[in-house]
């Protein structure tokens, strides 16, 4: 019924963190496009991901203004995958490939061009921390200098 859900408000209160400056690192899930996915319905999956967008938007401003770099990612798709081959909603998690955004790098560094997989989210995340990524973790940074 409401497909927008709480984007706009849970990006602001994102935004008042980062502006904040307390916090070397936020983390944010915008649910709209994965929990309407689910419904199967097209029209509110647009409106979903239209809302989230805005709100990613929002949030990558607020990061360019404070300095923050900013990720984007997601651990599967849904709402890109509307009908199944019935031609009927498709309401399950989908396994296409998803992005992975890095926005206002660190001066000198970009990310692989190449497909990563999620285990490579957080080594990437740290590298960019200046961190070293615990022997426990199998995945790679995907940061490069460019």
């Amino acid at each position: 019924k409401e497909p927008k859900m709480s984007a706009m408000a849970v990006a602001d209160k994102l935004c008042e963190r980062i502006k904040e400056g307390k916090y070397e690192f936020l983390m944010n899930n915008f649910a709209p496009p994965d929990m309407v996915g689910h419904t199967g319905v097209y029209d509110a999956a647009v409106i979903a991901c239209t809302e989230t967008d805005k709100a990613i938007g929002k949030v990558y401003e607020q990061c360019k203004e404070s300095g923050y770099t900013l990720f984007i990612t997601a651990d599967h798709g849904n709402a890109e995958e509307m009908l199944n081959e019935k031609n009927t909603p498709k309401t399950s998690h989908t396994l296409n490939k998803v992005p992975f955004v890095m926005a206002n790098a660190p001066e000198g560094y970009s990310l692989k061009q190449t497909d990563g997989v999620l285990g490579d989210v957080a080594p990437t995340v740290l590298a960019v921390m200046g961190l070293d990524q615990p022997e426990e973790m199998t995945g790679s940074s995907l940061l490069i200098k460019s």
